[in-house]
């Protein structure tokens, strides 16, 4: 009670303390205009809305809602959709751009994944991490377990950077258990592959950067734990992956190799193993891409492994992608590319696809609020994509964020006002407390702090410029996750599952219990399933040591 009542006094003296104004006035108060400034952009309404279109609107929406039904039986494809760092403010801001592209006002757009019929929320901290990064995150959601900040494909068990504390604590990807099972596999994403996002899906580290032997420790070294690029490669389920499309060359290249694209610069690796090589050396029917045209080349039908690597590090910005050098593929083909070749492979057993828009979270941690809403459209792009070459009928589709960014849309900026812009409110320019107008969007920390000596008159500059960042409340070299939920939109047999607000583990249970392969697999060994009671005959998680126990030979024919 002393706490409660100490508090409550605080309280009120500070609402004593504050001008009469701001202590007295509404919730909703919009601030001063300026009185000369020029009028900002701004894009009408639709003219079809009125109050009875609303209405009609709204009851067809409840309609539909309450005649949804889920998808009867097993799905046969499971594609998971990552958009790294894409928090609800993104989601909701990149509506927004994308709408407003198109030549509407923006709010009443919807990106692709948005229209899915199932929606939830998850809760994304890590066993020591009340705000996570995207190792213990992502090993969440294709592990089925959480684990600590940092490690990947391993229980909280281990010990981050301790390679001697990771033997026996790995756990099995739903990636590996396909594998396993005859299922293709395959991962995209815009950042590096060796990056903690795609490498949950096939790896097992306690340290996500040992993404090389470079960056191996010695006490690594010494216990014998393996980088990440190289657990690509000696993947020891199935045949081996049959899609690997995304950044990282030099993590696969021997430092005396020459990078095809960037003139002076070499690969990193030290053990002198060229990992592309390998791959193709290995592998019946595989080919090694680094850009567009020989992306472009390839044939699904006659390439049963594709391993694609377009950068020494990440990909392109979506915004830079046309002024790459060797000129990239975009998320969107290479999403139509994988799922051409998985469905060549996989006949009935199916296929499972992990896509990543990795550089999101990128542009999030520059403080570029452009760049990352450019790029989270380009995923709900290459969502439309999968949409359209795959059926509900036989395919979950699951889009999600492995975390948030502390990124927000604020002020009360009139509707159609340009997302990017300045805040104009009732036709004038918005100008906060210290007489200057300020941008829609924001971060709480980042790059873009403008202290200490005042914030900077903005009248004039152009803060849709692809450069601008966004002005930041505390001074940080790179702006932050955040800890609040993301979404999960999910359509297809299973997606029904998802209802409420969720642990971030549960995204894996889904895709498990739901697939027709992984499903009665899982229910073998854990029991517990509907109509079978049974205790099952280990005790979860499936560790990766178990699951090779009953691997078939790597390579062995699908």
């Amino acid at each position: 009670m002393r706490t409660t009542l100490s508090l409550l006094s605080c309280a009120l003296i500070a609402t004593l303390s504050l001008p009469h104004a701001q202590a007295t006035g509404p919730e909703h108060t919009r601030g001063r205009s300026a009185a000369h400034a020029p009028p900002g952009k701004k894009i009408a309404p639709p003219r079809q809305e009125s109050a009875q279109q609303w209405f009609r609107d709204g009851a067809r929406a409840a309609r539909e809602g309450a005649n949804q039904q889920p998808q009867p039986g097993k799905a046969r494809n499971v594609i998971l959709f990552v958009g790294d760092g894409m928090g609800i403010s993104t989601i909701a801001a990149a509506r927004i751009l994308q709408g407003q592209l198109k030549g509407a006002s923006g709010e009443e757009n919807s990106l692709s994944f948005e229209r899915f019929p199932y929606v939830s929320l998850s809760k994304t901290y890590s066993t020591d991490g009340q705000t996570p990064d995207s190792a213990p995150t992502m090993t969440a959601m294709v592990s089925g377990i959480k684990t600590r900040q940092g490690i990947i494909g391993l229980t909280q068990d281990a010990t981050y950077n301790n390679c001697a504390s990771a033997r026996g604590k790995g756990v099995a990807t739903y990636l590996e258990v396909a594998e396993t099972l005859g299922m293709a596999t395959g991962i995209v994403s815009t950042a590096r592959i060796t990056h903690a996002t795609p490498a949950a899906t096939y790896a097992h580290t306690p340290n996500r950067d040992w993404e090389s032997d470079a960056e191996l420790s010695a006490e690594a070294l010494a216990n014998g734990c393996k980088d990440i690029a190289s657990q690509l490669i000696d993947f020891p389920y199935g045949n081996g992956l049959e899609v690997a499309l995304g950044g990282g060359r030099s993590y696969f290249l021997p430092s005396t190799v020459n990078d095809p694209e960037d003139a002076g610069a070499n690969g990193r690796r030290r053990d002198g193993r060229n990992l592309p090589q390998e791959w193709v050396g290995k592998r019946p029917a595989a080919a090694y891409v680094w850009n567009k045209r020989q992306f472009d080349a390839i044939n699904p039908a006659t390439t049963r492994h594709l391993l694609g690597l377009f950068e020494r590090s990440h990909m392109e910005y979506e915004q830079d992608r046309g002024n790459d050098t060797g000129k990239e593929p975009s998320l969107s083909e290479m999403t139509a590319k994988a799922i051409d070749i998985l469905k060549a492979q996989s006949g009935r057993q199916g296929y499972f696809l992990m896509v990543e828009g990795g550089r999101v979270d990128h542009a999030h941690h520059a403080g570029n609020a452009q760049r990352a809403l450019t790029d989270a459209i380009a995923l709900s792009d290459a969502v439309r994509t999968a949409t359209q070459k795959t059926s509900e009928s036989d395919t979950l589709i699951i889009v999600t964020a492995d975390h948030s960014h502390v990124f927000n849309i604020a002020g009360y900026p009139d509707r159609g006002n340009d997302i990017l812009g300045k805040v104009y409110t009732d036709g004038a320019l918005a100008l906060a407390a210290d007489g200057k107008p300020y941008t829609t969007l924001g971060y709480l920390n980042g790059p873009g702090y403008r202290g200490p000596n005042g914030r900077p008159d903005l009248t004039g500059v152009d803060t849709t410029q692809v450069n601008f960042l966004q002005e930041a409340a505390i001074p940080l070299e790179s702006e932050t996750h955040a800890a609040e939920d993301v979404a999960i939109y999910a359509r297809g047999p299973g997606a029904h599952a998802f209802q409420g607000t969720v642990e971030q583990n549960v995204v894996f249970h889904v895709m498990a219990q739901s697939q027709r392969l992984t499903s009665p697999f899982y229910c073998s060994l854990f029991g517990g399933c509907p109509g079978k009671p049974e205790k099952g005959r280990l005790a979860p998680p499936l560790q990766d040591t178990d699951l090779r126990a009953v691997a078939p030979p790597p390579g062995g024919a699908r």
